[in-house]
């Protein structure tokens, strides 16, 4: 039985008839319910979108609060009615922006958007499956993160507002219903919804293990697969096994919030209503340690993907082996080992025992070693190759850039006493947004440029293509580098106002500066989302099978592939995936035999 599944021998007669009835399906069944990981890939990325959009809006709302202070913008009431009364943000609102925005971005973009939409899509397609090891499994996987979306949509239009606790939803605000408005019903929906998108990506994530592990068409050894497909792999372990810790917490406040328990109360006096609370025995730290337990390895699900999709782009667009790969598959194995012993690098300022925190120290400043491998060997790779400067080709190399300039910082980051006065300032927020969530952005932009011919059987405009990327990547930097030194000034987060402290007036114009940068970076992907679309209907068609003269199994398939991708039997693999330039050939397919005196790529 394993054999049929491994490599199916079906006479074509019966493919034919399979792939007849797969034409057969209602509309429904095919676009909405559908269980072809491709279809579920489009489902996940299409809502990964319309997430972006929303988070990225968020943000201009609020740098507008924080480039214009003292400014009332008259439309805004228009858009978010007694949110922004005469025409400014409200003080308790600002907060909840920024929950949302910091959210969003992460868990329903970064994280399902960018795993859920690559991984469904390449998995079968580049290990030479049919399909996933569970299709029903895999559909549930969406529509759990679908009704996530829905929950946490609901909780926008709730009556108190939605919850405004921060992304990392610490106690007590997030335990205590009567802490601000933002407390109340939209802390509940913000909770449950985040609990059904962890019930979709363990769901996701056995099946891309189960899937990888079992299900690899023959040749297909381990040592053979794509960077993509190991980074996949090491993403879906991670999730695996840190995600049910933060779902123990969520179940913990919700305890705590709902039937009176103390897991994380203990000794608290709401000012607001002058009430002491009966709680008692319980720690604020023990959610941080349940939340950062999941929340740096969820730095490497979100960038372990990008890794991946950008070193396969790069091999392919600058015409090289991608070098040193089992150093690459190592060093993504070393990541995934210490992004689960480096959490406590987020608590430096919990009063946590000095000697423990050397130990975390030691670990984070370990972890610099694989990236720094892995920044090295795909500099080697693009070396003196014949580089193709293709949109996916540049967001690969933007990635790589962001990559660097975002992780240098996170030296200053790691060291417990320097952290002590960069923690909860600008500092922070420059590191962390450069390195994960614009350096991942860069890496799900390469992604979909370079696989949207797979998707859609039709190219992505080059000219806007360059235009998204060259004005992304400028606003960026805009955005994020001068937030280094007003962190290192002093400049705390999270404030609503600046304009009254002497000590940070300074940084006034600096702040509209920035706030410009992040319109006209919101405006740019825009022209993205218009291009996304925009070429789904009207795109240059897809001629040619192969269109970037890449190795992968994926350019095997025909240009509409059925549900099952290969119409006849699945092919065979016979070499690794980089064979790029090899014995004077320009690329040589991982189908194709490997010949008498072909030259080993050891």
């Amino acid at each position: 039985m394993s054999e049929l599944v491994l490599n199916p021998t079906v006479a074509p007669g019966a493919h034919e008839t399979a792939h007849h009835d797969h034409h057969e399906q209602g509309f429904v069944s095919k676009y909405i319910f559908s269980m072809d990981h491709k279809t579920i890939s489009k489902q996940f990325l299409i809502t990964g979108i319309v997430w972006a959009i929303i988070g990225g809006l968020f943000s201009v709302f609020f740098r507008l609060q924080l480039g214009y202070p003292e400014s009332t913008f008259p439309w805004l009431e228009d858009i978010l009615g007694r949110w922004a009364e005469g025409g400014r943000i409200k003080q308790e609102f600002y907060y909840a922006l920024v929950t949302m925005h910091g959210t969003v971005l992460v868990f329903f973009v970064l994280t399902a958007g960018l795993s859920g939409t690559f991984s469904n899509l390449l998995i079968p397609l580049q290990i030479g499956a049919r399909d996933m090891a569970s299709p029903m499994l895999n559909m549930l996987s969406y529509w759990f993160f679908f009704l996530a979306s829905i929950v946490m949509i609901a909780s926008l239009f709730i009556q108190t507002g939605p919850f405004s606790g921060g992304w990392v939803a610490y106690p007590p605000l997030s335990a205590v219903g009567d802490m601000s408005p933002g407390s109340k019903l939209g802390a509940d929906l913000w909770i449950g919804a985040m609990a059904l998108f962890v019930v979709s990506s363990l769901l996701g994530g056995l099946n891309y293990i189960a899937t990888i592990l079992n299900m690899r068409t023959k040749g297909m050894s381990m040592t053979r697969l794509p960077l993509t497909i190991w980074a996949f792999f090491f993403t879906a372990v991670l999730g695996v096994l840190s995600f049910p810790v933060l779902f123990s917490g969520f179940i913990l406040l919700l305890f705590d919030r709902n039937l009176g328990t103390s897991f994380y109360l203990s000794e608290i006096y709401v000012q607001s209503t002058q009430t002491a609370l009966p709680n008692e025995g319980g720690s604020a730290i023990l959610y941080q340690h349940l939340f950062w337990f999941l929340g740096h390895p969820e730095v490497y699900i979100i960038l372990l993907p990008a890794m991946g999709m950008a070193s396969e782009i790069m091999s392919t667009n600058a015409r090289k082996p991608i070098f040193g790969y089992m150093a690459m598959v190592g060093s993504m194995f070393a990541i995934a080992i210490l992004a689960f012993l480096v959490w406590a690098h987020h608590m430096f300022v919990t009063g946590l025992n000095p000697f423990l925190g050397a130990f975390f120290v030691l670990l984070t400043l370990l972890i610099a070693v694989p990236s720094a491998i892995k920044v090295f060997n795909w500099l080697t790779t693009i070396w003196r190759g014949n580089i193709r400067f293709t949109p996916a080709m540049l967001f690969a190399l933007g990635f790589v850039s962001l990559f660097i300039s975002g992780g240098l910082t996170g030296i200053f980051l790691g060291n417990s006493a320097l952290d002590i006065h960069l923690h909860d300032t600008y500092f922070v927020i420059a590191h962390f947004h450069i390195v994960m969530g614009v350096a991942s952005f860069f890496g799900m932009f390469a992604g979909v440029y370079h696989w949207f011919p797979k998707m859609f059987g039709r190219f992505m405009n080059n000219t806007l293509g360059y235009i998204h990327f060259w004005g992304t990547l400028v606003c960026a930097y805009v955005i994020f580098w001068p937030m280094h030194y007003e962190g290192l000034a002093g400049m705390p987060r999270r404030y609503y106002d600046y304009s009254q402290w002497q000590s940070f007036k300074q940084f006034g114009e600096l702040n509209e500066v920035i706030t410009i940068a992040a319109i006209i970076s919101f405006l740019l992907q825009l022209v993205f989302v218009f291009n996304f679309f925009y070429s789904i209907f009207k795109g240059r068609k897809m001629l040619v099978q192969n269109p970037w003269e890449s190795n992968t199994l994926e350019w095997t398939t025909p240009i509409n592939a059925g549900h099952g991708n290969w119409p006849g039997e699945i092919p065979e693999v016979h070499r690794w995936a980089y064979d790029y330039g090899k014995d004077g050939v320009d690329f040589i397919p991982q189908t194709e035999p490997v010949g008498k005196d072909e030259s080993t790529h050891h």
